[in-house]
């Protein structure tokens, strides 16, 4: 009597799990790009009366941890 090759087995089962976790991961991208707007909108452009001025956030400073003794 032949006797059974588990590992090959295994090695099916964890393809088919794989496949099933890619699929659903495919679900998700689709669902999360479906939510998102295909264009952003640009930015208004400043009205030629309004005072220039940068609206562009500056961003803060590096991090710096020092050890306390």
């Amino acid at each position: 009597m032949a006797k059974p090759n588990y590992s090959f087995e295994k090695r099916q089962r964890e393809i088919a799990k794989k496949k099933k976790q890619d699929e659903k991961d495919a679900r998700k991208r689709e669902a999360r790009n479906a939510a998102k707007p295909a264009e952003p909108e640009p930015p208004a452009s400043p009205s030629p009366e309004a005072p220039a001025t940068s609206t562009t956030p500056v961003p803060p400073g590096p991090r710096v941890h020092r050890r306390v003794s």
